[in-house]
């Protein structure tokens, strides 16, 4: 992500960090304009919609200019430092002069210097690829102009998909709203990054037909269009009033909570259960000397209660493929634990939790929940949820209706854990109650499967010897 703009400076340029994302804030520099930096060295830490992220640089120099401020929100593919290279070396991976003059008469789809990528750089430029979006023929294609040659080394994924695909790109929510609508995506004038068909895109097609066949473009910035703006503007009292722009990753999760909410059809099921033997339980695990040195709560107890319940009923563990009509079944469960931080609301997974010992899923619990309070949570962290657990309890509150995690089946509301009278053995005692709640993707689930998923977790917490009976 770099370009020579004199003989001697680099332009080091804002990066994709590898999640397809199209902007960052810049949260800190580590450097100043005079400072020397070396190959690989840590110069900013900007935050992308998915989590904070350290940005090495991929050569030695010195700082001559930082081009924007903290705070700032710069899009993928900008200049955001200077570094002069005189009087450091250039990089390993760069080309001879003469090389690099002929790549300048003929751009190619793969850069000659290093890819960044998330722990740092170096990696040879034959050995990545960034995969080409569904339906582009990227490998057969040239860039039809200079510019956009320029941006699909920036992207790292070839040339612009507009030129060289012939199918309009949308995700699978756009595509299902087209064919609802009506509207044929090959008409439709996209406005999304990288030629991305957009929801508002859609909906401006159907707009009615008179201002879409009016061939003069001055009827779209009419004067009446510009009006409201100073209306907005009055109404905001600076004395009474704050406004915190959206951006980062509360902007990223309200864009999922709304896709989620208005795509997959939810359905939640409660239930109010006993878990007194379960506290019970993690008082004892807390002696033992298997769990010395971690972290032993009820939430490890209730996270292997669920993939126990989700091994006795497989076919809730899955997603839907929109685009090619078909129920995707997983045959691994990477466990999502809901963590707010000061950043927002996100959900980093366990990795194959279904494989661990119930000391491994305590491990990787606390180490979850202390990465993500040190905002340190990678964006690999928070891909490829199957399932997901959110502990409204710990709020005080008797449970929730839970949204589900983008492209995952099921979430786990877990209540606040009560003192409460409870009829047990014929008697009624004080017994600790709590009441889960179940959502999920009704396409995906139907009621019976829901409600077992459901019941055995309730009943793996109210007599928790079946975690070893059932697993």
């Amino acid at each position: 992500m770099t370009t020579m703009t004199e003989a001697s400076v680099r332009e080091f340029k804002m990066p994709d960090v590898g999640e397809g994302l199209t902007e960052a804030e810049i949260l800190k520099w580590y450097v100043q304009p005079g400072d020397t930096v070396t190959d690989g060295q840590v110069v900013c830490e900007v935050e992308t919609a998915k989590a904070a992220v350290e940005l090495p640089i991929p050569y030695d120099g010195v700082v001559r200019e930082l081009h924007f401020p903290e705070g700032t929100t710069v899009d993928v593919g900008t200049a955001i430092i200077a570094v002069d290279l005189a009087g450091g070396a250039a990089p390993a991976a760069e080309a001879p002069a003469a090389q690099a003059e002929a790549a300048q008469e003929e751009p190619k789809p793969e850069g000659s210097g290093r890819q960044p990528v998330l722990v740092g750089y170096g990696v040879a430029q034959t050995s990545t690829k960034r995969r080409p979006r569904k339906g582009a023929d990227v490998p057969h294609q040239e860039p039809s102009t200079p510019a956009q040659a320029l941006q699909s080394e920036l992207n790292g994924h070839g040339p612009a998909p507009a030129v060289t695909s012939d199918r309009p790109l949308a995700k699978p929510p756009v595509r299902k709203l087209a064919k609802d609508l009506g509207v044929d995506l090959a008409t439709v004038t996209p406005t999304g990054p990288d030629g991305i068909i957009t929801r508002e895109d859609v909906h401006a097609a159907v707009a009615p037909s008179a201002p879409a066949a009016e061939p003069v473009p001055q009827a779209v910035p009419a004067a009446p269009v510009a009006a409201p703006a100073p209306m907005a503007a009055a109404t905001y009292d600076t004395a009474r009033e704050t406004r915190i722009p959206v951006k980062g990753v509360r902007k990223a999760t309200a864009a999922a909570m709304v896709g989620s909410a208005f795509t997959a059809p939810h359905v939640t099921e409660f239930v109010t259960v006993d878990v007194t033997r379960t506290m019970k339980l993690v008082e004892e695990l807390k002696q033992d000397k298997e769990f010395a040195g971690l972290r032993v709560n009820p939430l490890l107890l209730i996270s292997k209660a669920l993939l126990v319940a989700i091994k006795r009923n497989p076919e809730v563990n899955a997603s839907w493929d929109e685009a090619n009509q078909e129920i995707v079944q997983k045959h691994y469960v990477n466990l999502g634990i809901a963590a707010a931080t000061p950043r927002g609301l996100i959900v980093p997974n366990i990795k194959d939790a279904h494989a661990r010992t119930l000391p491994q899923l305590a491990q990787a619990l606390g180490e979850l929940v202390s990465t993500a309070r040190d905002g340190k949570t990678t964006p690999a962290a928070m891909q490829g949820g199957t399932v997901t657990i959110t502990n409204v309890g710990v709020f005080g509150v008797d449970t929730g209706t839970p949204i589900l995690n983008p492209g995952e089946s099921a979430i786990l509301a877990v209540g606040a854990i009560k003192l409460q009278p409870w009829v047990h053995k014929g008697k009624v005692k004080p017994r600790q109650v709590t009441t889960l709640a179940l959502s999920f993707d009704h396409r995906l689930v139907d009621g019976e499967l829901g409600s077992k998923v459901l019941a055995d977790v309730a009943a793996i917490l109210e007599q928790p010897k079946r975690l070893i009976t059932w697993a």
